[in-house]
This record gives C-alpha cells, sequence and structure tokens, in this order.
C-alpha cells in the first residue's frame, strides 16, 4: 500500500518586520487594550448623557471630571483590593471599596464645585449624591463583573491545558506498559523455538524486530494509518503461526476502505493476545482464532473470536503465559480507549462457555 498527499502551506515569520510587526507589537500591549475600552465607554457616556439632557458639552465636561475617578477606584480595584482581600477577607474588601467610592464621589463633587459645571452640585443635595455613588457602584461592579469573567476564562484554559497534559501523561504511562508486556510475551515464543532448535528461529528474530520497530516508533504517535496496525497484527499472527505451525487455524480478514483512513494505535492487539490466552492448551489439536475488520469512513469495527480450552494449570511464566480477561492488559486498553475516544466507543466482550468474542467500535481519527 502506497500513500501519498501535499499540503501548501505559508510560512510567516515569527517576528514580522516593518509596518506590519510595528503595528502587531503595539496591539501586544495590554495599555492599548485598556485604553481602547476607557475611550469607547468614554464616548458612549458621553453622547448617552448628551442625548439625555440636549447638552453634550456638558456631559463632555461632566465625564471629563468623572472618568478618572472611575479609572483610578477600578485599577486600584482590580490589581489591588481583589488579589489581596479576596475571597477570604470579604469584609475589609466590601469596606475599602466602600470608603474608594465615597471618596470617588467626594472627589468628583468638589470638582464640579471647583469649575462651576453642574448647579445641582452641592453636598446638600442628597438625591445627586445618592445618584452618584449609585452610578460608581455601577461602574465598579461592571468592571469587578467583568474581571472574574475573565478570570474564569483563563483559569478554565489553564485547567483544560492541565488536564490534556495529565491525559497525554497517562497515556505515554498505559502505552509504556503495552511495550514491555509485548515483547515479553513474543521473547517467550522465540524462547520456546530456540529450545526445539527451529529453523523458525531466524524469521522470528526478523517478526520481532519489525514489531519493535513499530511499538517503539509509531505506538507513541497519536494517530497511525489503519494500514501499518493492519501490518502490526499480521506480523504478530505470522510468529505464533511460527510458533504452532499447522496445529494454528487463524484467519485476518480486512474489509472496506483501508487508505487514507487513521486510528489510535496499540488497541487491538491485547485482545488477540488475549484470544491465544485462552485458545491455546496443551493437548488442544487444532487453535481456532478469527480476526476481522471491517472499515468504513466513520468508524472500524474489530472483532476477534476464539474456541475456549479447559483451562489447566500453567504457570505465570513460559510459552503460555498471556494477559487473562480481566487482568492489567485488559484495564489498561479500557482506560486508554476511555482517554482517547471519552464515551465515543463501544467495547463488547463476550464470555460463553465454549467461545470468547471481542467487538470493539471505534471511530476514524477524522470522526
Amino acid at each position: 500500500m502506497s500513500y501519498s498527499g501535499a499540503t501548501a502551506y505559508r510560512k510567516i515569520p515569527a517576528n514580522p518586520g516593518g509596518i506590519q510587526g510595528f503595528y502587531l507589537n503595539i496591539l501586544k500591549k495590554p495599555i492599548v487594550y485598556h485604553g481602547l475600552f476607557w475611550t469607547l465607554y468614554f464616548l458612549f457616556n458621553v453622547f448617552r448623557w448628551g442625548s439625555y439632557n440636549q447638552d453634550y458639552l456638558n456631559a463632555f465636561y461632566n465625564n471629563l471630571i468623572e472618568f478618572p475617578m472611575h479609572i483610578g477606584l477600578a485599577y486600584l480595584n482590580i490589581y489591588y483590593l481583589i488579589p489581596r482581600y479576596l475571597p477570604k477577607r470579604y469584609y475589609q474588601y466590601i469596606l475599602l471599596v466602600s470608603i474608594g467610592i465615597l471618596l470617588a464621589v467626594g472627589g468628583r463633587i468638589f470638582l464640579e464645585d471647583v469649575f462651576a459645571i453642574s448647579p445641582n452640585n452641592t453636598l446638600t443635595n442628597h438625591q445627586y449624591i445618592l445618584e452618584l455613588v449609585i452610578g460608581e457602584v455601577y461602574v465598579q461592579g461592571f468592571l469587578t463583573a467583568f474581571k472574574f469573567l475573565l478570570d474564569w476564562g483563563r483559569n478554565q484554559k489553564k485547567m483544560r491545558e492541565l488536564q490534556k497534559a495529565n491525559y497525554e501523561t497517562e497515556l505515554d504511562f498505559l502505552r509504556s506498559q503495552v511495550q514491555p508486556h509485548f515483547f515479553f510475551n513474543t521473547l517467550n515464543n522465540l524462547y520456546s523455538l530456540t529450545l526445539d532448535k527451529s529453523d523458525m528461529a531466524p524469521e522470528t528474530v526478523l517478526k520481532l524486530s519489525e514489531l519493535m520497530s513499530y511499538v517503539i516508533y509509531e505506538g507513541k504517535l497519536k494517530k497511525v494509518h489503519i494500514a501499518r496496525e493492519i501490518g502490526y497484527i499480521q506480523n504478530y499472527l505470522d510468529l505464533e503461526r511460527l510458533r504452532f505451525g499447522e496445529k494454528l487455524k487463524t484467519s485476518f480478514d480486512v474489509y472496506g476502505q483501508v487508505e487514507n483512513q487513521m486510528i489510535a494505535p496499540l488497541l487491538m492487539l491485547p485482545f488477540i493476545e488475549n484470544s491465544f490466552k485462552h485458545g491455546v492448551g496443551a493437548g488442544i489439536d487444532e487453535i481456532s482464532i478469527d480476526v476481522r475488520l471491517d472499515i468504513n469512513p466513520a468508524e472500524v469495527i474489530f472483532t476477534v473470536s476464539n474456541q475456549k480450552f479447559k483451562k489447566l494449570n500453567y504457570p505465570a511464566t513460559g510459552p503460555y503465559h498471556h494477559i487473562s480477561l480481566n487482568g492489567v492488559g485488559i484495564k489498561n486498553i479500557r482506560r486508554r480507549l476511555n482517554l482517547i475516544y471519552s464515551n465515543n466507543y463501544k467495547l463488547d466482550i463476550k464470555d460463553d462457555s465454549d467461545k470468547y468474542t471481542v467487538t470493539l467500535k471505534i471511530p476514524t481519527y477524522e470522526n
């Protein structure tokens, strides 16, 4: 099988120069975003209150005095009071914010008196003072909520990145468990051949080297061409045929479109190993194991089944040592499936009296 394809892309310099680089560097500075926000908010207030009173000039002067109070208290609140007093010292926080609001309102009233901007601006006009306090509470409450919303978004992003890192770390650990387990079983197969001084030992070494190359270099990838996974399974079955000879009656059938389909690697072989565990035993004349892959653009359906034999007591190590249905290997695969596909897969294991059947449905990588 062969695969070909080309990807066209345009490389953008990491640090573009000239006018483009100048403007990009400016836009990266937070002061630009802050300045743009306050400018737009100032203009919005001027037009809002100017249209309400039909006096845009007075609205401009009022906001010119008011906004330094807003801005000063906002940055004191966001960058000092919130980090220092919340969430544990909220009583002190409320007290200090309240004092700040009163000082801001008092400063505005004083400046309006000095510049004679508002005829109603007197310390005895309680309704006017209440309106200013409510207005300042509104502004600071809005900016505080906006600050919390931004912080929540950043924390969610960090949590997702941390969760992804933890998942990838666990996946790497689970993949690393596949390698020694698989090599242990395969070396046991080779050991049995060398004891018998079999001429098949050199071919077994060659097959084993191909398997090692796949597991080490491609097994750690997130996705592989399904054709590579098929070749990996075929090599394993060939190794088992070398060991059991004519005694092994196994089939490996692949249906559907193989080219350009991608899946996560090393998910199927543990189930095939498990079939050899339950389908191989001393005194068995015929070992029957059937493997099938049905591939379509949306999903891959993997099925393996074997006839069971009467269970005998074999040593923990040796040519018949394989993973069990409820052993570490299957638990490992279940965890990897959960990490990679979440709930978007289906694993069905049937343990009948005379037959094991495993059916695994997983989406192709694009789905």
